[in-house]
């Protein structure tokens, strides 16, 4: 899904499949100032994504580029023979020479170097308090837990908070989580804890850590994160007790409605 200037453009598709670019629509909502938001759906996107922004190149119209999740960042690196396809998407996305490139939640620091003119912008830690403080979360008495190193750094800004981290250890071949460790030191059982990272698709890294978390004395887990698949409704994360609730952003997530998802609107933060 792609909006201009805050506008989804209705890109329809000829009966062979071809995308039909209504230019029209477009122009009707040229500023002085464009921008471009992607919400990623699937890999047509990429497409529909080339075909606008050569319609604003031929009119010599300067454009910034929102991008909503970026598709292929979780392979920010190589392992064995696998193909290292964030760098390809990078590479596509710098040949459109946008302005400027803001990336919601960037899965790490690669993304952002590989992507000219990148920022990130990290609505996890804008909605931590607003989530600490639904929970009841108490920064004296309760945890939040990073799942791994990575996500740790990625949210190392945030202060105040006791903090607990996880260290797993994957099996690269089947993507499965062979252990996971809790570090770090609980001072009391009964607490809260946040875990907080950028991505949950099937939920199996945050059912393994929250059931380390009750094995230590966790009374209530709660879990934030960035972005959410679909794929949490095919995962056992809303069917188990372990995990109370589940805070996320619309950035990926489409289906709606499960009383244990609260979905925060990218346009209200």
């Amino acid at each position: 899904m792609l909006k201009f200037n805050g506008v989804e453009l209705g890109l329809k598709q000829f009966p062979n499949g071809e995308t039909l670019i209504n230019g029209d629509e477009i122009l009707t909502h040229m500023a002085d100032f464009n921008t471009i938001a992607w919400k990623y759906e699937n890999d047509g996107d990429l497409v529909k994504l080339m075909f606008v922004k050569s319609y604003l190149d031929d009119r010599r119209v300067k454009c910034t580029l929102t991008v909503y999740y970026l598709p292929y960042s979780r392979m920010d690196r190589v392992e064995g023979t696998s193909a290292f396809t964030l760098k390809y998407t990078a590479a596509f996305i710098n040949s459109l020479n946008f302005e400027s490139v803001t990336i919601i939640e960037p899965h790490s620091d690669v993304s952002l170097a590989l992507i000219d003119r990148s920022i990130g912008k990290y609505p996890t830690i804008q909605l931590l308090e607003r989530v600490a403080a639904e929970v009841g979360f108490q920064a004296e008495q309760d945890y939040l837990f990073f799942p791994d190193a990575g996500a740790q750094k990625r949210y190392s800004k945030v202060q105040g908070y006791k903090q607990l981290v996880g260290f797993k250890a994957r099996d690269f071949q089947t993507g499965q989580i062979k252990s996971l460790e809790v570090v770090g030191n609980v001072e009391r059982t009964g607490f809260k804890a946040i875990i907080v990272d950028d991505l949950c698709s099937y939920g199996g890294t945050f059912m393994l850590s929250a059931e380390k978390l009750r094995e230590i004395g966790a009374s209530q887990i709660y879990l934030l994160v960035g972005h959410c698949e679909n794929s949490i409704y095919k995962g056992k994360i809303l069917e188990s007790d372990l995990i109370d609730k589940v805070y996320t952003t619309d950035t990926i997530l489409s289906q709606a409605g499960h009383e244990k998802i609260h979905v925060y609107e990218m346009g209200g933060l």
